[in-house]
């Protein structure tokens, strides 16, 4: 019984050794998440494979698993840009992206888990920088944003597709201009706004006096062709016409005591 101990030491020393061997070798990937693998002895950086996907793996102990972030992320930038006529704009911008899977063990080997930093940002500002130098303030500060936020992108996605990065999207938060250029590009806005309504209220205004000048020539028109319809033959049936209601009236007494020149009756009466 006391040989015991010493017999079972060594399976218990075999077994700790084990665990902590496993502890060693044993690499989980997270969801959203690839590794990375690093031969020790074994020519480095495995870029001839996939990257170890989500969940459990065992490599060798003496290897190395460099874990990575592969969905979508974000990063915010802030930067001075110069404009066409060299003003100094305040641009804040954001970008979409994720390493690209299948190269990601490339990315590794050639720009390192900073790529972020040595490839992705600098490529933002240089693209930013040659876009807006070709604006001035007024376009930058109006119709201009969804152009220049394009043209970023495409500027952008040119440098780093070779980087092994996927870039998904450009956004441009907010572009700052001076303060005193700011003012005078609303003031001159405010005065192409007012020039416009007033051109607006002339144009209305055209119209108006245009209708108005139609509708009496129209009854200018309708006045002459009524006067030159009405001959002396239709006035004197008119009139005849008259009489003979006026005859007929039941309060009036009638006399005829002779005619005008037009030869109708002239009539006298009284109730």
């Amino acid at each position: 019984m006391d040989k015991l101990p010493k017999i079972a030491l060594p399976f218990v020393v075999a077994i700790i050794a084990i665990i902590i061997l496993i502890s060693k070798s044993a690499v989980t990937i997270n969801s959203g998440e690839a590794g990375v693998l690093y031969k020790t002895f074994d020519g480095g950086v495995v870029t001839d494979e996939p990257a170890l996907g989500e969940g459990f793996h065992i490599v060798a102990p003496w290897n190395k698993v460099f874990v990575y972030e592969v969905r979508q992320q974000e990063i915010y930038e802030k930067m001075n840009v110069l404009s066409s006529n060299g003003l100094d704009i305040k641009l804040e911008a954001s970008a979409w992206f994720q390493p690209q899977f299948e190269n990601l063990g490339k990315l590794h080997q050639e720009k390192s888990e900073m790529y972020i930093e040595r490839i992705l940002l600098p490529a933002i500002r240089s693209a930013a920088r040659s876009v807006v130098g070709r604006y001035t303030p007024e376009q930058l500060y109006s119709s201009k944003r969804d152009a220049i936020q394009q043209e970023i992108f495409d500027e952008t996605k040119n440098i780093v597709d070779d980087q092994y990065i996927q870039l998904n999207q450009i956004l441009v938060r907010d572009v700052t201009l001076p303060s005193t250029i700011k003012d005078a590009i609303e003031r001159k806005l405010k005065q192409e706004q007012e020039s416009l309504e007033y051109e607006f209220r002339l144009v209305t205004a055209q119209k108006e006096a245009q209708k108005q000048i139609i509708e009496a020539q129209g009854k200018a028109d309708a006045n002459r062709i009524l006067s030159e319809s009405l001959n002396d033959k239709i006035l004197q049936d008119k009139g005849i016409e008259a009489t003979v209601k006026l005859s007929e009236s039941p309060n009036s007494k009638v006399i005829v005591i002779g005619s005008g020149k037009s030869g109708m009756p002239i009539i006298l009466g009284n109730q």
